[in-house]
């Protein structure tokens, strides 16, 4: 699956790197706490959350997440919006809350998959 066809899937919209849509995702990580993120290390994953703060753009950062959608309608700031860019991360956003997100993303499909890199 493409962050594009997710977003599309969602019902959603991106905020930036709508051009870089066509990357290819494996699996998919819901979660608001970033801790929780920290131990969902796999490759090719689209993280689901609905925090949004600056710690978010961070922790993917770290991670070599690439693509984020915000759930329950949140919006990111203009900062996270200048900092995801900078670090050529997808942002996108849905009103949908992320338990129907990630129930939607799994039934078209996208199963927990991807490659652990401990």
């Amino acid at each position: 699956m493409t962050v594009s066809e997710a977003v599309s899937l969602l019902e959603g919209q991106f905020y930036c790197g709508e051009e870089k849509a066509d990357l290819e995702i494996a699996s998919a990580c819901g979660a608001d706490l970033m801790s929780d993120v920290m131990a969902f290390v796999k490759d090719r994953v689209l993280l689901l959350t609905g925090l949004v703060n600056p710690q978010v753009i961070r922790t993917a950062e770290l991670l070599d997440i690439r693509a984020i959608i915000f759930v329950r309608g949140k919006n990111p700031s203009m900062d996270m919006i200048d900092m995801a860019k900078e670090s050529d991360i997808i942002l996108g956003g849905t009103k949908m809350p992320l338990f129907i997100a990630c129930g939607k993303l799994y039934e078209a499909g996208l199963k927990q998959g991807g490659t652990r890199r401990i």
